[in-house]
């Protein structure tokens, strides 16, 4: 969802947003192994690290951000996320940590479907997520001045609005967002210095595939393609059962389909499955000079 908000309203391809994961994950898991703190706390502090680090990185890019200098801003996005997966390795170190959630050691039998709680409050603070961005977005004067900012920041510091400011609560939104997913997805993967890169990638699959800047279409884009994914779980132990080994690997065929996602997406539908009205009318060029009359005056 950060990603969709800042991609949509700041038009910024924030390439550093999988290593900002990986410091909310890593966050989390040092909080805990430190200083000995419960899990809600460490997820609230991994949470507020991440708005923190969002705002410092706005503030750090501000003259690119509004002077809207999209290529050099996808550059130093892209350096800010490997300085930040450097000073990761150096922090903590290249060895795999766990995150431990008590919650991920209690599950919940429903017949023959079982998930841990650990899932459950996964799923639950993704639908709270949302639903508070959406009523923020289309119910709050806030919302009203994002959305104008997406339409012309230009216009929009005519009308008296402060676009930087704007700008930074987009950015500190989106570490917050990136780094409270990661506290609560880390308890189910090994956390490493290099997990960004995958996070990123699928991230924006599912971006585009929603439609950019509408996060109804993000969360519908991310339910397609996590639906796959664990489709394609069990693809292994059917090979062995079938076959006797494993002749596709799972993990790779599910990159495979993610990149290939993409590519199909940007070829044949740039604007995503369900853009947002202002990317409709980006592509659809609104901006086109009229067309001359052949009528000449005389």
């Amino acid at each position: 969802l950060g990603l969709s908000v800042i991609f949509g309203v700041v038009r910024v391809v924030n390439f550093a947003h999988g290593q900002m994961y990986m410091i909310g994950a890593f966050v989390a898991w040092w909080v805990m192994a430190a200083t000995g703190l419960p899990y809600p706390v460490a997820v609230v502090a991994a949470v507020l690290l991440g708005a923190v680090l969002g705002a410092v990185m706005q503030r750090l890019f501000l003259r690119l951000t509004l002077s809207q200098d999209l290529v050099s801003l996808m550059i130093v996005t892209l350096g800010f996320g490997q300085a930040l997966e450097g000073a990761a390795g150096l922090a903590f170190g290249p060895k795999p940590q766990t995150l431990a959630s008590p919650f991920q050691e209690m599950s919940v039998h429903l017949g023959p479907v079982w998930f841990t709680v650990q899932d459950a409050i996964l799923v639950s603070a993704t639908i709270l997520v949302f639903a508070g961005l959406y009523l923020a977005l289309h119910r709050s004067w806030l919302g009203a001045a994002v959305r104008m900012v997406a339409e012309d920041p230009r216009l929009t510091t005519l009308g008296g609005l402060r676009v930087s400011r704007i700008y930074m609560g987009i950015f500190a939104f989106e570490g917050a967002a990136v780094a409270f997913a990661a506290a609560l997805v880390a308890p189910r993967t090994p956390i490493l210095t290099s997990m960004g890169f995958d996070q990123v990638v699928m991230t924006f699959v599912v971006v585009v595939l929603g439609g950019i800047g509408n996060v109804g279409g993000v969360v519908l884009g991310a339910i397609l393609l996590t639906a796959l994914p664990e489709a394609l779980r069990y693809l292994g132990p059917m090979q062995e059962q079938w076959l006797g080994r494993v002749v596709v690997d799972p993990s790779g065929l599910r990159m495979l389909m993610f990149g290939l996602a993409l590519v199909l997406i940007m070829l044949f539908r740039p604007a995503g499955l369900w853009p947002s009205k202002t990317r409709q009318r980006e592509l659809a060029g609104l901006t086109v000079q009229p067309a001359a009359s052949g009528k000449h005056d005389g």
